[in-house]
């Protein structure tokens, strides 16, 4: 498993009560870019049991809100993520990912996407170095494949996957194998 982050913080499923909270930092994490229209509270409603918020102190530190796809009963999607700036680089985002994977696989899922936008460069790198996949799509901006249009008209996303197993060679981080 990734690093043991119990006794500094708190990791709880996430509630309705939490949208003001996450959207009141979405600008500054997100360094000016305003991306709270993203995340309506209806995520937060019907999602809870497979979203997280991580807290110290009682201060909001992460947050990952993620749902088990109906549509696709193999998938698992995360729809946003943030870690605060000054606690990045410590494998919180990594802790709140594995979280997730195990709910989908608790779930019966195997399969995780994701996606970002091309500008943000370290969630691309984030998502790679955690053993997501960059899925083709039908452009490229900056060496990085992207979906044009994706949500809406000038609105391309980088579409990541990752195929989750659990086998006697597989860490915690679930689909990459353990050093032996």
């Amino acid at each position: 498993m990734g690093t043991d982050f119990s006794n500094n913080f708190t990791t709880r499923n996430c509630t309705p009560s939490d949208h003001p909270r996450i959207i009141s930092v979405m600008n500054d994490w997100w360094a000016g870019r305003d991306l709270s229209h993203m995340l309506p509270r209806v995520f937060l409603e019907h999602f809870c049991d497979t979203s997280f918020v991580m807290e110290k102190e009682n201060s909001l530190i992460a947050f990952l809100v993620g749902f088990l796809s109906q549509s696709r009963i193999k998938e698992g999607y995360i729809h946003f993520a943030g870690v605060h700036p000054q606690f990045r680089g410590i494998g919180i985002g990594a802790f709140l990912y594995d979280r997730f994977s195990e709910n989908c696989l608790k779930n019966g899922r195997s399969i995780i996407k994701s996606c970002t936008s091309p500008v943000n460069k370290a969630s691309i790198d984030f998502h790679k170095r955690i053993g997501f996949q960059v899925l083709n799509g039908n452009s490229e901006t900056d060496g990085v494949q992207v979906t044009l249009d994706y949500n809406r008209p000038n609105d391309p996303k980088v579409l990541f996957k990752k195929e989750l197993y659990l086998s006697p060679n597989c860490s915690k981080r679930h689909g990459q194998k353990q050093a032996t």
